[in-house]
């Protein structure tokens, strides 16, 4: 079975809830670059453990989905999970593999089949499907892995995000030639009422 408009209505369960166990999202992107995966597992106190891959092999949209969900899964194995909500925005994956919709695809039954082999070794496993703004870092990853050109001999480091909450020019001070960080004249103005000992008429203008 094939829906080529299966995001355009959504009949689902809301997620944003907190949740006290293991997550994992996924997703899939294809592009004039080429195609990639994302995945990105939550743990139970929110820590997030992202995972991307690029795909260099002819595939369809949902090809790519049962690719990031077997990145997941392999990723959650790993890491000894026993216990695990997958998260996806693709509704034909999820029916699938819960054997809620058959497919007779030559090309998706061993994806679908693997799935669930790799499914009976969680002792608790489960998959729900969300609208695709609820699974927006797993798109980004997949978009940004679809997008990246790079050669067999380039290693691509782990990519670090970090989080600013307030302009760079804020935690960046220069000294003057008396030692003091330059906004310590307006400092002593607001403080005291009193312009710097050698200030002329224009410099006591800006203060």
């Amino acid at each position: 079975m094939y829906f080529p408009d299966e995001q355009v209505s959504f009949i689902g369960e809301d997620i944003a809830k907190p949740y006290d166990g293991w997550r994992m999202f996924f997703d899939g992107a294809a592009n004039f670059k080429g195609v990639g995966i994302g995945v990105v597992l939550v743990s139970e106190i929110g820590q997030h453990y992202p995972l991307s891959a690029k795909l260099r092999f002819l595939c369809t949209n949902n090809i790519e989905e049962y690719e990031a969900c077997i990145l997941g899964l392999n990723l959650a194995l790993d890491m000894n999970i026993q216990e695990l909500l997958v998260i996806s925005d693709s509704d034909l994956l999820v029916h699938q593999v819960q054997g809620e919709w058959a497919t007779k695809n030559t090309k998706i039954l061993p994806y679908l089949y693997h799935v669930q082999e790799m499914m009976k070794r969680f002792m608790k496993i489960e998959f729900r499907h969300v609208p695709r703004i609820q699974n927006e870092f797993a798109d980004t990853l997949a978009i940004l892995s679809s997008m990246i050109q790079h050669s067999d001999k380039n290693y691509i480091d782990p990519i670090l995000v970090r989080i600013h909450n307030q302009p760079a020019y804020c935690t960046h001070f220069e000294e003057e030639a008396d030692g003091n960080p330059w906004f310590h004249d307006i400092k002593e103005y607001m403080a005291k009422g009193e312009y710097p000992e050698h200030a002329n008429h224009i410099q006591k203008g800006t203060l």
